[in-house]
């Protein structure tokens, strides 16, 4: 269950960096460092099997969906805010199902 954690922290990484190095954008390097950290401490918290993890990852994965899509609303181009929101929606879906299963 850590691993889509991590491999979202590593994506939010890569996002914030090439965001900054092509338009020189401060909020996107901030914000896509500020997901990466929070993925990654869910995917720890996941694999320790400690508290919080799930939730924290449910949480990061729907706050990314809805950035997306207030993204998606103001942009010009729809290309990165369209995939903020494919991968915050399916992260989400998957996060929720396990909530569900485990909490169910």
């Amino acid at each position: 269950m850590e691993h889509p954690a991590f491999t979202l922290s590593g994506l939010c990484a890569v996002g914030a960096i090439m965001g900054y190095a092509r338009k020189g954008s401060v909020p996107s390097l901030v914000a896509g460092t500020t997901f990466s950290i929070i993925y990654g401490t869910a995917g720890y918290l996941l694999k320790q099997n400690a508290d919080w993890g799930l939730e924290l990852a449910l949480g990061a994965s729907s706050t990314l969906m809805l950035a997306g899509i207030s993204r998606t609303i103001k942009a010009q181009k729809k290309t990165i805010p369209i995939a903020l929101v494919a991968l915050g929606g399916l992260s989400t879906a998957y996060y929720a199902k396990k909530y569900s299963e485990f909490y169910g």
